[in-house]
């Protein structure tokens, strides 16, 4: 069985870092991700899809990302239900983040630093995982930053 999430989009507000009793780290943040058509008005739609990140992942989501930032979140799906306060049931869908790649710096214009990313392992946290690779400088494959890119079939592998 296989349950697994790669997702790109923007962050909808700065992420919420909490801590649970046992002093764990916990972060939530919701990602706009566009939908590859256009609505019968021609509107580019989106969904907003709630991520849940742990640790040492959670808080340097916390401490690097915001409102508005391009994100690339791996992880997989979880659905989780409870009651609430009128005795219904409510189901939550979300995805548990253990990789997120920050796919813009800080300071947007400056694009040269984009890429760095965190990953989530186990019970130890992660390690830095930055950078478009070995000093090389190399163009921003996300320069583009939305707009539509053309592939065609020749491209596909498949």
């Amino acid at each position: 069985m296989l349950n697994r999430v790669i997702l790109i989009g923007r962050l909808t507000r700065d992420p919420e870092l909490r801590y649970t009793p046992a002093g764990v780290a916990v972060t939530q943040f919701t990602l706009a991700v566009d939908r590859p058509f256009t609505s019968n008005q021609g509107q580019r739609e989106a969904d907003f899809i709630p991520v849940v990140t742990w640790r040492q992942l959670a808080e340097t989501c916390a401490n690097y990302l915001r409102k508005g930032r391009l994100a690339a979140v791996e992880g997989r799906i979880q659905v989780r239900n409870y009651d609430n306060n009128e005795g219904r049931r409510v189901y939550v869908t979300e995805i548990i983040a253990d990789n997120v790649r920050f796919l813009e710096s800080a300071n947007s214009a400056n694009r040269e630093d984009s890429g760095m990313g965190m990953s989530g392992g186990g019970n130890s946290g992660g390690g830095n995982r930055g950078g478009y690779g070995g000093g090389r400088e190399q163009q921003d494959p996300f320069q583009d930053d939305g707009r539509p890119i053309d592939i065609s079939d020749d491209d596909l592998p498949f």
